[in-house]
């Protein structure tokens, strides 16, 4: 892209993004007095794509895409003290609930934090992580999770673009507002990210929390080849709202959900004519037609739904005010402080199993088992209000054994061999959520692990 097209493009975002009001989040097709700004038009290969979170001070969640510098502000590393660098990458646990490759670990690292601040960034860290298992499904799939913190040291406090663009401050990550011109725009060099993610045992998902009070995030939803994780939201720790914009960033990266808001009054985004989309809560057809071709979220449909009335198919989803439609009015993929609704709960908890198992073994199943020994595996405990807990049962030879049911460990004594022969034990840890409707995700919410018994 050429300067000038640039500054255009730069010029044009900031502008709208000055007079943008949200969308209300009342009666389908209402809008504020003026228009969301349009999603950016920047090419592929320009940078890395982020969402731009909608204005504090409305309900809409997100304000379209821009393409930003991967290195940011592109600052030199910042000049450490021998005591500051000791402190600088030391990784913590925040939750551990089981082994890196049975459970989704999400990575959360400070910026903006000296090193004497560090005992307020794992404080600011354990506060954002109760903000976002308030929410469900996190709420009851919370021990599906490790949590890790990595101490960034930083050697100014706070942020740059805080209070003002004129603000700048030598941190760890290089987080800034002001991103791209737009104030609420929270940046970070990612190189230097990816740097302190390496540090953590694993990564599915990557939280940078910035020393702030002021207003403000990005959603890096691109997955990194190099670490595995699915994407990185930024957030202000001491700003409320700004959680909330974590929670949405995480229905892409993990739900893999689309934007459910749209751009009224806008030219380019009256009416979509394209294919159907591969995201799974946006369609080109009407309930009806959904109905009938039993497609996308047809299961769901009638349902009541925990953002507020009923799933059906509401126009209006994707940026597109017409040609597409979303599964309900209100949910958080459309405004912020709502929860996820009906088949966005369905795909965040698809996605929460593709990173943690239902069961897993800890006993080691690469020898066989005699007398002397018990299997045992590790099944996480479900945190719903409605007491529902995994389904586990045990088989020898195929064949249940139901006097198991429910145990997490059983003797080769209690198996009652008979024989010289080796039989195999199994057992099954199944989801049988209500919250899942599509039995193709129902089958991943299984878990089975064999071991080798004899006498």
């Amino acid at each position: 892209m050429d300067a000038s097209l640039r500054l255009t493009l730069r010029a044009a975002l900031a502008a709208a993004c000055t007079t943008a009001l949200l969308l209300a989040a009342g009666p389908l097709g209402t809008a504020a007095a003026a228009p969301p700004p349009i999603p950016s038009p920047a090419k592929a290969g320009s940078g890395t794509q982020v969402e731009i979170p909608g204005p504090e001070n409305g309900t809409a969640a997100g304000s379209g895409h821009v393409r930003v510098p991967a290195a940011g502000q592109a600052k030199k590393a910042p000049q450490l003290s021998e005591a500051e660098r000791a402190a600088d990458g030391e990784v913590g646990k925040l939750v551990d609930n089981g082994p890196t490759a049975d459970r989704l670990d999400i990575v959360v690292i400070g910026d903006g934090y000296t090193a004497a601040e560090q005992d307020r960034f794992h404080a600011d860290a354990r506060a954002k992580w109760a903000e976002i298992t308030a929410v469900e499904p996190y709420s009851t799939y919370r021990n599906l999770f490790n949590v890790w913190t990595v101490d960034a040291v930083s050697h100014d406090s706070g942020v740059s673009g805080d209070p003002t663009p004129a603000t700048v401050r030598d941190t760890a990550l290089g987080s800034y507002f002001w991103c791209e011109d737009i104030e609420r725009l929270l940046c970070i060099d990612q190189p230097k990210v990816d740097a302190y993610v390496a540090k953590a045992p694993a990564a599915d998902l990557v939280l940078v929390l910035s020393n702030s009070t002021k207003y403000g995030g990005a959603g890096y939803n691109e997955p990194s080849a190099a670490l595995g994780y699915e994407g990185i939201s930024t957030a202000s720790a001491g700003n409320a709202k700004s959680g909330q914009v974590a929670i949405h960033e995480t229905g892409h990266s993990l739900g893999k959900l689309a934007d459910e808001y749209f751009y009224p009054n806008t030219p380019g985004y009256e009416k979509y004519d394209g294919p159907e989309p591969v995201d799974s809560n946006t369609s080109t057809l009407p309930a009806d037609r959904m109905a009938a071709e039993r497609a996308k979220w047809y299961r769901w449909l009638g349902a009541e739904s925990p953002d507020g009335g009923k799933v059906g198919a509401y126009e209006g989803g994707g940026y597109y005010v017409t040609g597409l439609y979303r599964p309900t009015d209100s949910s958080i993929m459309r405004v912020l402080g709502k929860p996820f609704n009906l088949p966005g709960t369905e795909a965040m908890i698809a996605g929460f199993y593709q990173h943690a198992k239902a069961a897993a073994p800890l006993t080691p199943t690469g020898r066989t088992l005699r007398l002397r020994n018990t299997a045992k595996v590790s099944v996480p405990r479900l945190a719903g209000a409605d007491g529902r807990q995994l389904d586990v049962r045990w088989y020898l030879d195929g064949r249940e054994l139901k006097r198991f049911a429910g145990r997490t460990e059983v003797g080769v004594a209690e198996l009652w061999l008979f024989d010289l022969r080796t039989h195999k034990l199994s057992v099954t840890a199944e989801d049988r959520t209500p919250s899942v409707r599509d039995p193709k995700i129902a089958r991943t919410l299984k878990s089975t692990v064999d071991w080798s018994v004899r006498l």
